[in-house]
């Protein structure tokens, strides 16, 4: 088949992904359309060859760095296809898997989405569209290079998840192509769950039965395995499912109309402790905040080292060394007024809890937001410069980045876990992230092989404690490769057992992301159940 390659050096790029993860194929694809994909699928699906779904390639988890095989990568489905409204006014967009979300951005804010080859009526809808106030997709995670399939991949979420919540509630239609190359089309509200059996029609004529696992999802931001409830949409199926269950070859996006006027507050403290009681008043007192971000002092101390040793960073303001901590606020409001009664209140909440309104940045500029949007984004970059330095020096050295979260009354809980067992080994960190939704990223720097192996083990204590405490392993990142263990920890051998189920009714010879989610012997025990009528 033409459109399958031998994997040659010229791909050695696609061995990877932002994990720092490298692994090996034998073939490679760039299909264009969803009928390339199927045909692909059909004849890899006859050798019974395994397939790595790829996009953008920013994932943190592995989840597209391939395992053997084949390598299908998404990148070239970057069409817009269409557009339609609701009878409520609501905007939907239908996109191919590889547009990138920066690029999306761009479309809506400029009012410039490629539209060749549209429907009448999906032009019509586009006009309107553009006549309506400037629609947004509130997704953002801080790679805005990812793109729409593999962000529904992992349901991606980002700093206005604390308001929007994740990618899932924004995807009101997919189409996904199985592995053996027929077609699933799934339309929100359309296909449901009886209890945890899930039917499914394909294209083709088929119908499937799939068994749904068991276990209760956490109470807290959760991307951690297969999203799972009674009565279940069967499109939440397929969001965040690491690219296990089938190829995602169109997305229907639900648009919301952007915020008359958006105000960031970085809000500076002398001590964790009252950033993290702060937080906490500001999630009661504060309705109309679309983000709560943190930054801890160890994330603040790589900032003021950057700003002084690389001119790329000298535009950074200056953090005053008395500042510990850092919790950015954006605020969207209706008018100058709210916003203005807004910041009034963080003020009080500021006093309330140990600071100070005269110790918080407020941008009320596009201008200045900008600035504040790479101050927020400097941080895990520094990071990852500091962590590249090492390796010249140790190419065992890389980032080890947790993605937990907990329920909102275990915030000082599991940040007290954090900060007495990196003292106790003795490791450097650095922690940022949402904390509006309990969810920091610690990152461990290490400085030695040494020290790697000590952080791999302190994340794995991290994952039994933050289980105990009702919480997630993966709250945004999915689970990929590199967190499969985490996943058995959460949910223990029999979730894992009957998650393996799932992907064997969908993809009966367990070749789609093979490595994501499970390890070999568990999936390959789940595809001889399937094969023995055992599901």
């Amino acid at each position: 088949m033409q459109q399958i390659q031998a994997f040659g050096a010229d791909y050695d790029e696609y061995r990877r992904d932002e994990s720092r993860v490298q692994g090996e194929a034998e073939s490679i694809s760039f299909p264009t359309t969803e009928d390339e994909v199927s045909a692909i699928l059909s004849k890899l699906a006859a050798s019974g060859t395994a397939v790595t779904v790829q996009g953008a390639r920013t994932g943190l988890a592995a989840g597209a760095v391939p395992h053997g095989g084949h390598v299908m990568n998404l990148s070239h489905m970057n069409r817009c296809l269409g557009a339609h409204r609701g009878g409520d006014g609501t905007f939907y967009l239908t996109v191919q898997p590889g547009v990138i979300l920066s690029e999306l951005r761009k479309y809506l804010a400029n009012k410039t989405v490629p539209c060749t080859g549209w429907a009448d009526e999906d032009l019509e809808v586009l006009e309107q569209l553009y006549a309506a106030p400037t629609q947004f997709f509130p997704t953002d995670p801080t790679e805005a290079s990812a793109c729409l399939g593999g962000m529904a991949a992992c349901n991606a979420s980002g700093a206005r998840s604390y308001r929007y919540g994740p990618m899932r509630p924004h995807v009101s239609a997919l189409r996904v192509v199985l592995a053996d190359g027929d077609v699933v089309a799934l339309k929100r509200g359309e296909a449901h769950a009886r209890g945890r059996a899930l039917t499914l029609e394909t294209v083709g004529g088929r119908c499937i039965s799939v068994p749904l696992p068991a276990y209760a999802m956490p109470a807290s931001k959760n991307a951690s395995g297969y999203y799972v409830e009674d009565n279940m949409d069967a499109v939440d199926l397929f969001i965040g499912s690491d690219g296990t269950l089938g190829v995602i070859t169109q997305l229907e996006l639900r648009l919301s109309a952007l915020p008359a006027l958006t105000w960031g507050v970085n809000c500076f403290f002398m001590d964790e402790k009252s950033a993290l009681n702060a937080t906490i008043a500001m999630r009661d007192r504060l309705p109309r905040a679309a983000a709560l971000e943190y930054f801890d002092g160890d994330a603040l101390d790589v900032l003021r080292s950057q700003r002084e040793r690389s001119a790329a960073f000298s535009s950074l303001p200056a953090v005053p060394k008395s500042y510990a901590a850092c919790v950015y606020v954006e605020l969207e409001c209706d008018d100058a007024g709210q916003a203005a009664a807004d910041l009034h209140l963080l003020g009080d909440l500021l006093d309330q809890c140990g600071s100070s309104p005269a110790y918080t940045w407020v941008a009320r500029t596009d201008v200045d937001r900008e600035r504040q949007r790479f101050f927020r984004h400097a941080v895990p970059e520094s990071v990852n410069m500091l962590i590249d330095e090492r390796r010249r020096t140790d190419l065992s050295i890389t980032k080890l980045g947790s993605d937990m979260s907990v329920p909102n009354e275990r915030l000082h809980e599991v940040v007290a876990l954090y900060r007495d067992t990196l003292a106790q080994a003795g490791l450097q960190s650095a922690a940022w992230g949402h904390i509006g939704n309990n969810h920091l990223h610690v990152n461990i720097l290490p400085r030695s092989a040494q020290e790697y192996a000590a952080g791999k083990r302190l994340f794995a204590q991290w994952a039994r404690e933050v289980t105990a405490m009702g919480g997630a392993v993966s709250a945004e990142h999915g689970v990929g490769k590199i967190k499969r263990d985490f996943l058995r920890i959460m949910y223990g051998d029999q979730a894992i057992a009957q998650m393996a189920n799932t992907k064997a009714a969908l993809d009966p010879q367990g070749i789609l992301g093979r490595g994501n989610l499970f390890d070999e012997d568990e999936l390959d025990a789940a595809v001889a159940r399937a094969k023995g009528g055992e599901l």
